[in-house]
């Protein structure tokens, strides 16, 4: 779908579709109430109506907020994907919406069909953006383009990263994951430096190694730099990229195997951060790292009792090789830590099903040593479309991955506040001087989603790219 932002008002712009968003209040005065209500149109948000005669859809909205708004776009554009029009236009309501109504446009209209024998194509290719405000305010141009350009590019860097998390096992592998990020680099003017499994044991990373070392796909670190000129701040993200998890020995039931091509979802992000930010020439230095690997079993696999020594020097007893994803950016976090002197370290990995149970499916769990920079990163991403929810970090919880033979044991001696001890487990990978820079993200429910939810269809959701691609947004007009 192309976004067109014309100057000019709704009505003089030529186009098969009219896409109106009406609330009960304005539905009153609208010149078509009746025929709309007796079609049963209450403008309840997400409820749609269209006159074909007319030319016209509408759709419901409870009100005109940035998250009302943009769930309707999304509805409205998956309804339109369908028809047989080429083109539609819609007005702006506010200016703070136009990013909103953008996005909802691109992430509804979202569909991976690269499996199909026979993919659907829609007809639908324009999406006209008038600069006409719905209640007549005067908005500036400028403004509008500079709103309407940083959305499509966030937008498309989010379906970036759905692609990314839906491609399946068998064609992303640890090393098709360098891969794509040498391509990404090539394409928008990153640095890219990618570790092997020599490399790597030069590095001294065994749990990465140990993680992957069943698997005939080898693991990779890889490490991609957004270096801009006289950068206002230096931000560090890593990523968890298991390309694939089937729990290693302590085997996942087979139900629980199918989706885990989701479990490269933290470095998508990171790779889609990567590009939104590259794109958007935002003047912060950003470093993406991301271990790469593949959980399988064999006659090398790791097993329940192993300790391991990870790249910082700390030993970890293996409980559960399920575990696994913690161990890989157990060693990734030391070497992004003695590798940039960042200002901020944020790491995304979909870790724990107990994050579910605790926010539920549609909610990143957020932790970290400073309640600052958690109510920092909420203020900034108010607004993004994505929800966040920060869990409490105790004394009480961290002795639950206490471990009588090694440093830490990698899973909880209790199945309690599971998110927090995964957590609290990538903690003694953190430096003294990280540790209040350093929020965790616990990404494990949005990640991926097989019923569809507000701008995310059955797949992989883009989740961490709007909301941290805002946070350092913040950073550039804050710092």
């Amino acid at each position: 779908m192309k976004i067109e932002l014309l100057k000019k008002e709704f009505s003089e712009i030529t186009a098969d579709l009219a896409i109106e968003f009406l609330t009960k209040e304005t539905l009153e005065d609208h010149g078509d109430a009746s025929v709309l209500k007796q079609a049963g149109f209450k403008a309840d948000q997400d409820q749609i109506c269209t006159l074909h005669e007319k030319g016209m859809i509408f759709c419901g909205i409870e009100k005109y907020g940035t998250d009302h708004l943009r769930s309707a776009s999304a509805v409205v554009s998956k309804a339109i994907s369908g028809f047989g029009y080429k083109n539609a236009k819609v007005q702006q309501y506010y200016l703070k919406n136009t990013a909103p109504i953008i996005e909802g446009f691109l992430l509804g209209s979202y569909s991976y069909q690269n499996y199909k024998s026979e993919p659907k194509k829609s007809e639908f290719e324009t999406l006209f953006l008038s600069s006409d405000n719905f209640n007549g305010e005067e908005i500036t141009f400028n403004e509008l383009r500079t709103a309407a350009d940083n959305a499509v590019i966030t937008a498309n860097a989010t379906n970036y990263t759905r692609d990314l998390v839906n491609t399946t096992p068998q064609d992303m592998n640890p090393e098709i994951m360098a891969q794509a990020a040498q391509e990404l680099a090539d394409k928008n003017g990153l640095d890219c430096e990618v570790f092997d499994e020599k490399r790597l044991e030069e590095e001294k990373m065994n749990a990465i190694l140990s993680v992957g070392r069943a698997s005939v796909h080898k693991p990779r670190m890889i490490h991609l730099s957004y270096l801009p000129e006289n950068p206002k701040t230096k931000i560090t993200l890593v990523g968890k990229g298991l390309t694939y998890d089937s729990g290693g020995l302590s085997l996942k039931p087979s139900t629980s195997m199918v989706t885990m091509k989701m479990d490269k979802a933290g470095a998508c992000a990171v790779l889609g951060i990567l590009k939104a930010v590259s794109e958007l020439k935002l003047p912060v230095e950003v470093h993406g790292f991301i271990g790469a690997a593949e959980n399988m079993v064999d006659g090398s696999a790791y097993k329940p009792d192993d300790v391991l020594t990870a790249r910082n020097g700390k030993t970890i007893e293996v409980r559960n090789t399920d575990a696994e994803g913690r161990l890989v950016l157990a060693d990734v976090l030391s070497y992004a830590q003695d590798t940039v002197d960042a200002d901020y370290l944020f790491d995304y990995a979909t870790l724990t099903g107990a994050c579910m149970v605790a926010l539920g499916p549609y909610t990143t769990g957020m932790m970290g040593h400073s309640n600052h920079l958690k109510h920092k990163f909420q203020k900034a991403i108010n607004g993004s479309g994505e929800l966040v929810g920060s869990l409490p970090f105790n004394d009480h919880l961290k002795k639950l991955i206490k471990s009588e033979i090694a440093d830490v044991c990698n899973i909880a001696s209790k199945p309690y506040g599971g998110a927090i001890t995964a957590a609290l487990f990538l903690d003694h990978f953190i430096t003294d001087e990280m540790k209040s820079r350093w929020l965790h993200f616990d990404i494990a429910g949005p990640a991926y989603t097989e019923s569809p939810w507000d701008v995310n269809p059955h797949g992989g959701t883009g989740a961490g790219v709007r909301m941290s691609v805002n946070f350092i947004r913040s950073l550039a007009e804050n710092s």
